[in-house]
């Protein structure tokens, strides 16, 4: 599944974090950002729980291509992670505890930029509160980690 990406990272790539690392597995997109800010040739923004408040940035940075990572409740088993096409992040309800529904953050990017939007989710087991990652999104996150390295390796 994650090979497919590699060949849809093209020019300048934004990576954005969405997560609310005081609510378990919801941090899991933060915390993935903060692992591999300025250990990739990529532009990574951790945008918390608010990516709001991150679009003007976005904009200014103007990248070919924008990854989202995000946990999103999407009915899958802990730890999934599964590739979401926009167009079904735009029809479906999933459940998320941010601010700003994804698909508006997507809805805004679209208006204002050409670039594609790869949108990565894991499936969360816990979004109480808390401050640590299950063990199954915690293994989620390293395979990520390691991806996103190999990606950077492949994309010279």
């Amino acid at each position: 599944m994650l090979e497919g990406i590699q060949t849809s990272l093209k020019g300048k790539v934004l990576i954005l974090g969405i997560g609310n690392t005081m609510r378990n597995d919801d941090g899991a997109g933060s915390i993935l950002t903060n692992r591999i800010k300025d250990k990739v040739s990529m532009t990574v923004i951790d945008a918390g729980p608010s990516p709001e408040n991150y679009l003007e940035k976005i904009i200014k940075e103007a990248p070919d291509t924008i990854i989202i990572l995000d946990a999103v409740d999407f009915g899958g088993s802990p730890g999934e992670i599964k590739i979401l096409e926009v167009k079904d992040v735009k029809t479906s309800n999933l459940f998320s505890t941010h601010n700003t529904s994804i698909s508006l953050v997507i809805n805004y990017l679209q208006s204002n930029l050409t670039a594609d939007i790869i949108i990565l989710v894991i499936q969360p087991k816990s979004i109480a509160f808390g401050d640590k990652l299950t063990k199954e999104v915690r293994d989620s996150v390293d395979k990520l980690e390691s991806w996103f390295y190999d990606a950077v390796k492949k994309k010279r």
